[in-house]
């Protein structure tokens, strides 16, 4: 099939239509800088994609200064508590009040990105859903390009003064930027459940078993997220609704701290926690940002504050790169992202020993180190204090 020398140039080609890439694309058309982002994915699916809920008050910030939280102000609910259980009993900690006093926005990724993807339509930019990023070409030069392949099978070219990949961990413009990498695979698996239930705490609620970890996130009045740790073994896509309810109570300690509140599983999918800590995120007038930068296991809800928090930082060094021709901005931009990025990770691995039952040789003994943890988390102020400042900053 014959392809176009150049079917479209544009000064910014982003790939990946999440919330780093839109966040990135917004920023560039309210500076007037014209962009094309191509997802692979079509537009009702980007748009009913269930992942994070819960924003930092730096992601809150970042959409309310670029006009991009109607929505959020619309419809989020602020959270600032969350409950831990453990055979030990039970404590609730009302972050809220303790570090910096800073709270979550509960605003789940679905309903941001049909925000984002609306706004960056109408402020004129070019968004090509189902169209495939096959190919990277001449990153070094002054008009790098991709060979885009449409749903319809027809395939084009598109250059650009600068390419940034937002199209995640298995993505392509990962793979085409050479980098150090470090890797942590956990040998931990989650099911991810969307219940159509209300939650039974209006608190985060961290079930500490020996069974494996369990997980209560409300995301509406009608809508909670659970997380179960599950055997890598077994295929818990096909457990029956009733074993997951019983998991989820057993783990949750509902004989003592009270029954779930059950409804329809109307949506299951496996988490592997395992995170990736990339540097340099860039190469020549390529940039990565959002899961393309990082991947970082769900385990203290980073992911979306670190793609909202890097897609602006980029966006910015953008604007003065193509307004101004400075690119001092854009060399420093793995400088000032790496050293976020290791901080949210360092917090993650933290919460993920916090949480889930030790195992190997030394499980026994690490499980004693784990008990003192909670209970220094449930009596320290000073823990707690370090625990807050982490767990809502990024």
């Amino acid at each position: 099939m014959r392809v176009a020398s150049t079917d479209r140039t544009t000064a910014v080609l982003v790939l990946g239509a999440g919330p780093a890439g839109l966040v990135l694309g917004n920023i560039l058309q309210a500076a007037g800088i014209d962009s094309v982002i191509l997802e692979r994915r079509d537009r009702a699916h980007i748009e009913q994609r269930a992942r994070a809920g819960f924003l930092a008050p730096g992601s809150v910030e970042v959409l309310r200064e670029h006009g991009l939280d109607t929505g959020l102000r619309e419809r989020g609910r602020t959270h600032g508590t969350c409950e831990f259980r453990s055979d030990t009993g039970r404590f609730a900690l009302s972050y809220d009040e303790l570090g910096r006093r800073e709270v979550h926005t509960v605003y789940p990724q679905q309903h941001l990105v049909t925000d984002l993807a609306a706004e960056y339509l109408r402020r004129g930019g070019d968004l090509r859903c189902q169209t495939t990023a096959e190919r990277i070409g001449d990153e070094h030069g002054d008009r790098p390009w991709v060979l885009a392949r449409a749903a319809d099978g027809s395939a084009y070219r598109i250059a650009a003064r600068y390419l940034v990949g937002c199209d995640g961990a298995r993505g392509l413009a990962r793979h085409a930027v050479a980098v150090a990498r470090s890797t942590c695979d956990y040998d931990i698996t989650w099911l991810a459940l969307l219940a159509q239930a209300p939650p039974t705490s209006e608190t985060v609620v961290y079930g500490v078993h020996a069974d494996g970890f369990a997980g209560q996130m409300p995301r509406s009045p009608e809508i909670t997220r659970y997380y179960v740790q599950c055997s890598p073994d077994e295929d818990p896509l096909n457990w029956s609704e009733d074993r997951v309810w019983a998991t989820l109570s057993t783990r949750l300690r509902a004989d003592r701290y009270g029954p779930l509140r059950t409804g329809p599983i109307v949506e299951r999918g496996l988490v592997r926690l395992r995170s990736e800590i990339l540097d340099p995120i860039q190469r020549g007038r390529m940039f990565l940002a959002g899961d393309a930068a990082s991947s970082i296991s769900p385990s203290a809800a980073k992911g979306a504050n670190l793609a909202i928090l890097t897609a602006q930082s980029l966006a910015l060094a953008l604007v003065a790169a193509v307004e101004r021709k400075d690119e001092s901005g854009l060399r420093r931009h793995s400088a000032v992202c790496v050293p976020r990025i290791r901080r949210a990770h360092e917090f993650s691995h933290w919460m993920i020993g916090l949480l889930h039952p030790p195992a190997g040789p030394q499980a026994a003994f690490e499980r004693e180190l784990q008990r003192a943890r909670l209970h220094s988390l449930a009596t320290s102020r000073t823990h707690q204090d370090f625990f807050a400042e982490n767990y809502v900053g990024i």
